[in-house]
């Protein structure tokens, strides 16, 4: 497969063409590989419109919605961000010039996609979806949909920081952009998405007697 001509078809079909402006965004999407972000065996729909695997419960974000959330995001050349459950969104922040820690909960993700962050200066943090790594972050970003957003993810933003993820307790979720201010933190809607939800996120359901 010819990958450079399949990023520029992803760009221009699912990305351009929803309303994102962002030249950045388009050239550090242009310039990832992201082949080097899913299962070996899926390689083959890496730039498809599907979420497709990466290894346990993770999948990546269709081009079109991460593309959305990063734009919404304003993301600034030399901010420091941490991606959530987010590696493929890790390198495209990093080809835009900020510094990036990608955190997740599962060694089996860094096993398919470690060597890849490795490559665009990416550090990497293996810790629970709901403790962030560090604070003072200017973004925080996860690719997973999230049925509630931790507190822990809020409290690790600084003072002006954004973050933006999709919240989904249905079969459609609402991708949000979440600013932190000196009275905490509000939140705006952005789009309709519907990735998969993050299982270590997601609440075991209560049966009411």
């Amino acid at each position: 497969m010819d990958f450079t001509a399949e990023r520029k078809a992803m760009v221009d079909s699912q990305v351009r063409v929803n309303d994102v402006t962002s030249h950045e965004i388009h050239k550090a999407m242009m310039a990832v590989p992201r082949e080097n972000y899913c299962a070996p065996d899926r390689i083959f729909a890496a730039y498809s419109d599907a979420e497709v695997e990466i290894a346990a419960d993770r999948r990546l974000m269709p081009a079109r919605d991460l593309s959305k959330l990063l734009q919404a995001a304003d993301a600034r050349e030399g901010e420091k961000a941490l991606a959530i459950a987010a590696p493929y969104a890790a390198a495209v922040l990093a080809r835009m010039g900020l510094t990036v820690t990608a955190q997740e909960a599962e060694q089996a993700v860094f096993d398919v996609v470690g060597a890849a962050l490795e490559a665009e200066g990416v550090a990497t943090a293996l810790a629970p979806l709901s403790r962030p790594v560090g604070e003072g972050w200017d973004l925080i970003v996860c690719e997973g949909g999230v049925a509630a957003v931790p507190d822990a993810w809020g409290a690790a933003l600084r003072i002006g920081g954004r973050m933006v993820l999709v919240e989904r307790r249905g079969a459609i979720g609402k991708a949000a952009l979440y600013t932190k201010g000196r009275e905490g933190l509000s939140r705006r809607e952005l789009f309709d998405s519907s990735p998969a939800l993050l299982a270590e996120l997601t609440p075991a359901p209560s049966f009411a007697l």
